[in-house]
């Protein structure tokens, strides 16, 4: 499969964005948020929003969550995971970021219509994790099968013999 050169780096870079602050966010909750560094504001306020009852799913704290997803998150966005043929890999990578979409979408709700703050390191990670779906679903859309894509360079050249004569 030949993908877009900007997909490898930019979904390795997206993805380790996300695995730094999650594990920065899960390091914060273990330890009580005593190091948490975020500005107060009316509508800022990062351990109101880390410490509310909304920090925990199913009983898992979501911090935690979230660095278990972005562990297996970049694991599958190294280049080496990449130039694996396997096509359910593709599959898997979407399938996993719809799920930590969906997740994100649920956080900001909760965010914005349950705790009435918002947390700029968990912004961090939602906007991550939609950039990455983005960034994932479009290198995969504009991806072409390698015997495709050689074939269409031998049509774009017209020094090449004529498709007929190929076969």
């Amino acid at each position: 499969m030949l993908r877009p050169r900007w997909l490898v780096p930019t979904s390795l870079a997206l993805s380790v964005v996300g695995l730094l602050v999650s594990a920065y966010l899960t390091f914060e909750h273990y330890t009580g948020n005593e190091t948490l560094a975020c500005t107060v504001t009316d509508v800022v306020d990062c351990a109101k929003v880390t410490e509310s009852a909304w920090s925990t799913f199913l009983g898992v704290p979501v911090a935690l969550l979230g660095l278990l997803f972005f562990v297996a998150v970049t694991v599958l966005m190294l280049p080496s995971v990449w130039r694996r043929p396997e096509p359910w890999l593709d599959r898997l990578r979407l399938g996993l970021l719809t799920v930590g979409l969906a997740m994100a979408l649920y956080l900001v709700w909760a965010e914005l219509f349950r705790i009435y703050a918002i947390c700029l390191w968990c912004t961090v990670v939602h906007v991550a994790t939609f950039a990455l779906w983005i960034v994932v679903l479009f290198g995969q859309i504009l991806s072409v099968p390698a015997g495709a894509a050689a074939e269409a360079a031998l049509d774009d050249d017209p020094d090449a013999e004529p498709r007929s004569a190929r076969r």
